[in-house]
């Protein structure tokens, strides 16, 4: 799992400060989705953005596309780099207080079932509980690594937002990738291939082996899919077509709804849920 992330490299330091107006030591900038710098330590931004640099003047980048920036739609890794504090005080701490308190809670009705029978509906309700967090905790910890240096940091591009006087939108989802693709992987890069999949609607077989690949993806631990039509950009008699639509997995969604997330009582209420607040935000960003 990562962070959504805007980079904009340049060729060279002159580059950022003619082009952009930026001061900032190093050769670009690095943006949160909300538009606010995505690294609080300059001198860790500038690495960063350093190295993404070297991979693409030894590949040729600069070259390809006749420019001396780009503007990259990416997701960062690990999560854990921007949230640390949310990882501490939110998640980490939720799941240490309910395993302390459920272990607890267990022993003295395990005791009490040795006496009263009555009690393992109890015992089992809680029994249920202590998994459900035991879970819980595998799933943000499989999220998260350490890092010790740049090279622990990962950044899957995805879309190719813009060069020197031109922009991608015109091209589909594939061609993005195929062209980031070529810059990523290879010993001391930190660029990572994005994984994708093309489905056919139409076709029963595509359908099958696109949802296949997602269980497989979410069942080793992936925190799932974003599912876009084939073309950039596609319209119908309503307009522009909702442009993404992101699809979790069960570990990841555990982690935004809580422990008890896969509760019957907790899929009910959250099945029931209206989603037009998140359609008009997914529109109003990819409108911006």
């Amino acid at each position: 799992m990562g962070s959504r992330a805007v980079v904009i490299v340049c060729k060279d330091e002159s580059t950022v400060k003619s082009r952009f107006g930026l001061e900032n030591e190093g050769v670009g900038v690095c943006y949160t989705r909300t538009g606010r710098r995505f690294f609080n330590d300059t001198t860790l931004e500038a690495d960063f953005l350093a190295q993404i640099q070297n991979t693409l003047t030894e590949r040729g980048f600069w070259q390809k596309f006749d420019t001396d920036w780009v503007c990259l739609d990416c997701e960062l890794m690990p999560w854990s780099a921007k949230a640390q504090a949310l990882l501490q005080n939110q998640y980490a701490a939720v799941g240490a207080s309910a395993s302390a308190a459920l272990k607890d809670v267990v022993s003295v009705l395990t005791q009490t079932l040795e006496r009263q029978q009555e009690a393992l509906p109890l015992l089992e309700k809680y029994q249920e509980r202590q998994t459900m967090t035991e879970q819980y905790i595998t799933a943000y910890r499989q999220y998260c690594w350490e890092v010790k240096s740049v090279f622990d940091y990962k950044l899957a591009p995805f879309h190719l937002l813009a060069t020197e006087g031109k922009i991608y939108f015109d091209k589909d989802h594939v061609w993005h990738l195929e062209q980031l693709g070529a810059f990523c992987g290879g010993e001391n890069n930190i660029l990572m291939k994005t994984a994708y999949q093309i489905i056919d609607l139409a076709n029963d077989d595509s359908v099958k082996k696109g949802i296949e690949w997602w269980e497989t993806l979410t069942g080793q631990g992936g925190e799932g899919m974003v599912v876009k039509p084939f073309q950039f950009i596609n319209t119908s008699g309503k307009g522009v077509v909702q442009p993404a639509i992101k699809i979790r997995g069960r570990d990841y969604l555990r982690i935004i709804y809580g422990l008890e997330y896969t509760a019957p009582e907790n899929m009910i209420r959250l099945k029931s849920r209206g989603l037009s607040i998140k359609r008009s935000l997914a529109s109003r960003e990819f409108a911006l």
